[in-house]
C-alpha cells in the first residue's frame, strides 16, 4: 500500500469505515502519512509512513540523527508506527546493515527512549521475542510505557540534534532525550511536578556506552519538583524515566 492514488485513498476510507462498523481498530502500516483521516474514524489510531526500524537490515539511514528529525516534521502529520525497541545496539563506527541479525544504530537507551518521544497509540517491539526475554529487565520499563498521554512538555529540543521531553499518563510523569551522534549534557528542570515526593526510575547510557552501545545503567532516586540535576548521554544516547508519586 505504499502509494496515495485514488484507488488506494478510496481503500483506506473504505477499509477504515468498515472497521468502525464492527467497533474495530485498524493499523495502515506500509502507508503514505496521516491526512486527517483519523478525525473522522478515530478507530484509524495510527500509521507508518515514515522510514522506521526495518530500514536497519539493509541501510544506513535509520540513525540517532534520523530519529531527531522525525519529531519535527512527520509526528507533526500525526501519530507514527516506527516500530521502536531494538535489543542488539551499534555505535556508528561497529554498525552494519545486517538483513538476517538486524540492530540499531545508537545506545539502548536510545531505543528505549523512542516509546515516550514517539507517539503512537498501538507500538511495537521490532525486535526476537527471545531478545526481550534476555533483556528482561528493559522490557519491564517498555511496556509501562503509555500510549495515551493527558499533557506534554517539551523542555529542550533542536531538530536533528537533541530533545529532551516530558510527558504525563495520569499521575505519571516520562522523561525522555535523545542526541545525535555527539555526546550530551543537558539540564532537566523538574519544576512541571506537583507537590510531593516521587520516585523516579532511570535508564541512562552506561559507561562504556559510547563502545558498547547496549552498555546502560538501571537506577531509582527519591525526587520533588525542586529539583534540577543533569543527564548526560554518549554518542547516539538516550535517557528515559519513569516518575510517580510515592506511596
Amino acid at each position: 500500500m505504499q502509494r496515495d492514488d485514488q484507488k488506494l485513498v478510496n481503500f483506506y476510507w473504505e477499509s477504515t469505515r468498515k472497521a468502525a462498523e464492527h467497533h474495530m481498530l485498524i493499523d495502515f502500516h506500509g502507508s503514505y502519512k496521516p491526512d486527517g483521516l483519523g478525525r473522522t474514524y478515530p478507530n484509524a489510531i495510527t500509521r507508518e509512513g515514515v522510514k522506521g526500524m526495518e530500514h536497519d537490515k539493509w541501510s544506513r539511514d535509520i540513525s540517532p540523527d534520523h530519529d531527531l528529525t522525525l519529531p519535527f516534521t512527520r509526528m507533526v502529520a500525526g501519530p507514527m508506527d516506527y516500530t521502536p525497541g531494538a535489543m542488539v545496539n551499534f555505535d556508528s563506527v561497529n554498525f552494519s546493515p545486517i538483513f538476517t541479525r538486524p540492530s540499531s544504530q545508537g545506545t539502548r537507551s536510545h531505543q528505549m527512549a523512542l516509546y515516550v518521544v514517539f507517539e503512537s497509540p498501538l507500538q511495537m517491539l521490532a525486535d526476537n521475542p527471545s531478545n526481550y526475554i534476555k533483556e528482561q529487565e528493559c522490557t519491564d520499563f517498555i511496556v509501562k510505557v503509555p500510549v495515551i498521554w493527558d499533557d506534554i512538555k517539551v523542555l529542550d529540543a533542536r531538530i536533528g540534534d537533541y530533545l529532551l521531553l516530558a510527558r504525563r499518563s495520569g499521575k505519571e510523569w516520562y522523561v525522555a532525550g535523545l542526541t545525535d551522534w555527539k555526546a550530551r549534557d543537558m539540564d532537566l528542570d523538574l519544576s512541571f511536578l506537583g507537590n510531593g515526593e516521587y520516585q523516579m526510575e532511570i535508564f541512562r547510557d552506561g559507561i562504556n556506552a559510547d563502545r558498547y552501545a547496549s552498555d546502560y545503567k538501571h537506577s531509582k532516586i527519591d525526587v520533588k519538583s525542586d529539583l534540577r540535576m543533569k543527564i548526560h548521554m554518549a554518542p547516539g544516547g538516550g535517557w528515559v524515566a519513569r516518575i510517580r508519586p510515592k506511596e
